[in-house]
């Protein structure tokens, strides 16, 4: 077989393409494939008209490597002069518009972005950090131009920074499938009310319950863009423990600072027992705990009132789940612990929220597994100074967007 036959059945070209020659130059380790366009059969690449040759430049693309190899690309690429949209460059069958790399080339890239950084890949390859940054850049705007944005019954919103302490964005997800539905910079009202405005009325009807955390922006968007939206608002059980495990921690920090006035050092190094769930202890720090919860301290106290509000949740009767949380609440305001008061004002604040979590079992959880991923996604890029790239590497590994070239088609089909 023919080195131009073997190009031109692995690029999967046909007419009015074909492969005029193969160069091997191994000073350099590269492959030359030049191709040719017959003139035949131009068309505008935005309407499908066929038009008239205007003139033509000459372009390279990087492909697969052949035997270690860098194998490039090279063609003399017409520009046709429509009538209706000017002077347009032809569509090659085996790349994207824009840009410098064939299709399996790019789909290569995908591949090991999935699971590697961008500098890694880069390294690998031989490109350079923007060059594959590029890549993910327009795996993303193609995902998200073929995908259509429909809402689900259940979604999570959720915040994260790009940076430590810096630079929020709000993310909304799927809670029915694993997967990110929006990322808008910032964590105000209007970030998550672009999500709504997006998928209009009509789709935001279809949503049953949104979970949430008490962040009053949110509650304010969703209440602008859903009718009886206090009926499909859950604040997130995760949330009002982690309020509760703080508040217990705060209790646990005041009495130990009086204890250690005393000479007295039963608290210290208690914190992690305190706030770790009893199932997650070993045998030995769970008899410490009991041990400790025998001396009537403030923190055992506020202990056993988390302890509580974390078994009242799962109730199919609202009334019978109102009527516990209002037992549990008294408590609480009765304990004379500020920190617990204070999650208990904050419960009465956002009432049918909290009971419309506890009686329909929905939470964040799914929404909590993504944030955990993203974390990940930070620490892998060790932070994230562009909010547009950050917001491009949550849609490229949590979107569960179509990331491939649209030409794979070609090239599969004829390969």
């Amino acid at each position: 077989m023919r080195d131009t036959e073997l190009y031109r059945q692995i690029l999967g070209v046909v007419s009015p393409w074909s492969v005029a020659s193969v160069e091997v130059d191994l000073a350099v380790k590269e492959i030359k494939v030049r191709v040719e366009h017959n003139g035949k059969g131009l068309k505008c690449p935005e309407c499908g008209r066929r038009c008239r040759g205007y003139d033509s430049n000459e372009r390279s693309w990087r492909h697969l490597d052949t035997c270690q190899l860098a194998t490039i690309l090279l063609a003399k690429v017409p520009r046709v002069e429509c009538g209706k949209h000017g002077v347009r460059q032809v569509e090659v069958p085996w790349g994207e518009p824009g840009s410098r790399f064939t299709a399996l080339f790019e789909a290569l890239v995908i591949d090991w972005l999935q699971g590697a950084t961008i500098s890694l890949v880069a390294d690998q390859l031989g490109l350079s950090w923007d060059q594959v940054a590029g890549i993910q850049d327009r795996a993303v705007e193609r995902g998200l131009a073929c995908r259509k944005l429909e809402a689900s019954a259940a979604i999570g919103v959720d915040e994260t920074s790009s940076r430590r302490g810096q630079r929020y964005v709000t993310i909304v997800s799927d809670l029915e499938r694993p997967r990110v539905l929006w990322v808008a910079e910032g964590r105000e009202t209007t970030a998550l009310q672009s999500f709504y405005e997006a998928i209009g009325p009509i789709e935001c009807d279809k949503i049953a319950c949104v979970a949430m955390d008490m962040w009053e922006p949110f509650i304010k968007a969703t209440r602008l863009a859903l009718p009886d939206a206090d009926q499909r608002i859950v604040f997130d059980k995760f949330h009002i423990a982690s309020h509760l495990g703080d508040a217990v921690d705060k209790v646990r920090r005041q009495e130990n600072r009086s204890l250690l006035a005393e000479g007295e050092q039963t608290l210290v190094g208690t914190k992690y027992l305190w706030l770790s769930a009893p199932a997650n202890l070993s045998f030995e720090r769970r008899r410490e705990l009991r041990n400790l919860q025998r001396k009537r301290l403030r923190t055992g106290r506020a202990w056993a009132i988390r302890d509580e509000a974390m078994s009242l949740w799962g109730y199919q009767s609202r009334t019978w789940a109102e009527r516990a949380w209002k037992t549990w609440n008294s408590w609480a305001m009765r304990s004379r612990l500020e920190p617990i008061k204070k999650v208990a004002r904050m419960i009465n604040r956002h009432w049918e929220g909290v009971m419309n979590a506890v009686t329909s079992g929905i939470t964040n959880a799914m929404a909590e597994g993504i944030n955990t991923k993203i974390q990940w996604i930070k620490r892998q890029a060790r932070g994230f100074r562009n909010a547009a790239r950050f917001r491009n590497a949550i849609y490229f590994h949590l979107g569960a967007l179509d990331l491939y070239p649209n030409s794979m088609k070609f090239t599969h089909s004829n390969a």
